[in-house]
């Protein structure tokens, strides 16, 4: 499990508690930023914390999104999951930031880009706008805690070259307030080369829509 470059690997517990009673193991990579590190030196950051997983699911949200083609290749992957996440474009023709610069109100709405950044771990109501606005108050007050900022310079500027990647499942939450959800559904077709499933939720739907995002993960086995 990748998380995003808002929260702490704390965030999975939800999800992690019902793929558990599935009968499944999960590893929840604890990544914090590094000058200069891409995406493969990630990638070999997640192998040495879990030296032992052979083809797993890997499941991303958000920015880890930009981690997940290096790290599926570096752990032989058998499937990816992307959670509200970011696709990078595969072919190395453009890096995310060059995307951002070119396109970014068709992938981020406009109050995203003037209220984000360091306000998300200050002001408790931004991030409940932005990421946690479908979650009850038991889970808004979880979700709070799982709260860091996590910023891959490296793997935005860089541009992402991969083939053969293994079968994707992605999934959209039609309400999210960070990534438009109709950029996403997008790239899923035109990178990945599959139809996303699309849930009602907010950016965070791994904590609100735990049941609901388990049930998709474990049918597509």
């Amino acid at each position: 499990m990748l998380h995003g470059t808002t929260q702490t690997p704390a965030c999975w517990q939800p999800l992690q508690t019902l793929l558990h009673q599935s009968g499944h193991r999960t590893f929840a990579a604890d990544l914090t930023a590094q000058e200069d590190w891409r995406a493969e030196d990630y990638a070999d950051e997640v192998h040495r914390q879990f030296p032992e997983t052979k083809s797993p699911t890997i499941i991303a949200h958000s920015g880890g999104g930009l981690l997940t083609p290096a790290t599926a290749k570096r752990l032989n992957a058998g499937h990816l999951v992307w959670i509200g996440a970011l696709i990078p474009d595969l072919t190395g023709t453009t890096s995310m930031l060059e995307e951002l610069e070119d396109h970014g109100e068709d992938m981020f709405p406009p109050e995203w880009f003037e209220w984000s950044g360091a306000d998300l771990l200050t002001e408790p109501a931004i991030s409940a706008y932005f990421l946690f606005h479908d979650c009850n108050l038991e889970q808004l007050k979880f979700a709070l805690t799982t709260l860091r900022l996590f910023q891959p310079q490296g793997a935005f500027h860089q541009r992402h070259r991969h083939d053969d990647l293994p079968p994707s499942t992605v999934i959209v939450p039609r309400q999210d307030r960070v990534i438009r959800p109709e950029w996403m559904c997008r790239a899923a077709a035109q990178r990945l080369g599959t139809t996303p499933i699309e849930i009602d939720g907010d950016h965070c739907p791994h904590i609100p829509r735990a049941q609901e995002i388990a049930e998709i993960i474990l049918r597509r086995e």
